[in-house]
């Protein structure tokens, strides 16, 4: 089920915004309760399409999620003390990397998820600025019971962009920084990168 809802709101937070890099005005809690609707919609209005050819399903989440997803960033952070000698071209490449290795891996799950399923956003709260803003949110599953997922923004040039997904306090950000920051210390960036893109490298969530 955690694969499920990652993957729901992987592809929820990028439904809605045009492939044209402008700035999106919206507040965090207004991009997730839109892209959330629009990813529901998608998936039920395409169900039978995307069970058929699941290429498209993972051309229309790598279509629509970057824009809303900042991937660099987030590789730095996925990186840690073992990236920051990286230069710009080696960040991309791993950002890439990664971003197709989850596209892969949790696509294919989004055509299992139950559509009746709701998703509920909560108030902001805390010390939120332009460089974190948490986003909380309920996943409420068909046997009433809850599951937190929070999503971390941070105000860019070109609006807010989500870089970090929590589920039940498990960020996504620090499960793969333990995984991937011994093997770029060990192997060099480089390698760890060609690894990920050539499945040679299991990460789990």
């Amino acid at each position: 089920m955690k694969k499920l809802i990652l993957t729901l709101l992987v592809a929820a937070c990028a439904s809605t915004v045009s492939a044209n890099p402008a700035i999106d005005p919206r507040e965090p809690p207004v991009i997730v309760e839109e892209a959330t609707a629009s990813a529901m919609t998608a998936l039920n209005e395409r169900r039978e399409e995307f069970a058929a050819d699941p290429g498209a399903l993972r051309e229309m989440i790598n279509r629509d999620m970057l824009p809303l997803i900042d991937t660099e960033y987030s590789a730095r952070l996925i990186l840690g003390r073992a990236g920051r000698d990286a230069t710009k071209e080696q960040l991309d490449a791993f950002a890439g990397a990664m971003s197709d290795h989850l596209l892969a891996r949790y696509a294919d799950g989004l055509l299992r998820f139950n559509a009746e399923e709701q998703i509920d956003i909560l108030p902001l709260k805390g010390q939120n600025s332009e460089k974190l803003t948490r986003v909380r949110t309920r996943f409420m599953l068909e046997n009433g019971s809850q599951v937190p997922v929070d999503f971390a923004f941070r105000k860019t040039d070109l609006g807010w962009k989500a870089f970090d997904v929590t589920i039940e306090g498990i960020s996504y950000v620090m499960t793969y920084r333990n995984q991937i920051g011994p093997l770029v210390a060990s192997k060099g960036i480089d390698q760890v990168t060609r690894d990920i893109r050539e499945g040679n490298i299991v990460l789990e969530e």
